[in-house]
């Protein structure tokens, strides 16, 4: 069964998420909140850990995953961003965005889109994970907790750790959090394109 933590959502314990990053370096598979919805993460370079998660979700190789940063210094190691792009990405971060940018050489392979070179980034703001990205100074892989065939993300810790205790290897309870998606912006071409609308104001991409 996996370790079960209960995190304050402001004020989080270091220790615990000093502990749950050394299980993300040791290639576990997490459950933490976001300032959207729950999500699955797991280390940027563990391709064993990101198998279980593609299983869990049973998601095909074309599926976008995100990396989420603690900041923008981040976003520049991953993403080409050219100063419109970064203006828009300044104003609207830590929030519930996901940006879909040009892919350095940085990102590996199977974490990119395959035809269009391309990867989801964001910056969450939610307290716990943006901890978390502090203390693993570097971004995390992730992606939403919707189980397969289901239209909404699990929102219940005691219900993720019910249902997907035996799946994963930690789960973060960091109290209610919302079923709306984030907001996907696509940045990669010539001109900003809303993808998905959700969580946060848009009007800036119009």
């Amino acid at each position: 069964m996996s370790i079960f933590l209960q995190v304050h959502p402001e004020n989080p314990q270091k220790r615990l998420l000093q502990q749950v990053v050394d299980r993300l370096r040791a290639g576990a598979v997490i459950i933490y909140p976001t300032d959207s919805a729950y999500a699955l993460g797991c280390h940027i370079g563990d391709k064993t850990a990101l198998d279980r998660i593609r299983a869990i979700r049973r998601l095909d190789e074309k599926h976008n995953f995100t990396l989420m940063c603690r900041d923008l210094s981040e976003l520049s190691t991953y993403a080409i961003v050219d100063n419109v792009s970064y203006r828009l990405l300044r104003t609207h971060t830590p929030g519930p965005y996901t940006f879909i940018l040009r892919a350095t050489a940085e990102v590996p392979r199977r974490l990119m889109h395959p035809k269009r070179k391309t990867i989801g980034m964001r910056v969450p703001d939610n307290a716990i994970a943006l901890g978390l990205l502090e203390l693993l100074d570097e971004p995390l892989m992730s992606v939403t907790l919707t189980l397969p065939g289901e239209e909404l993300p699990l929102t219940d810790p005691e219900d993720m750790r019910e249902r997907l205790g035996h799946a994963v290897d930690l789960i973060i309870d960091g109290g209610g959090c919302g079923l709306e998606p984030t907001s996907v912006i696509d940045l990669a071409g010539a001109s900003p394109v809303i993808a998905r609308r959700g969580k946060g104001d848009t009007s800036a991409f119009e």
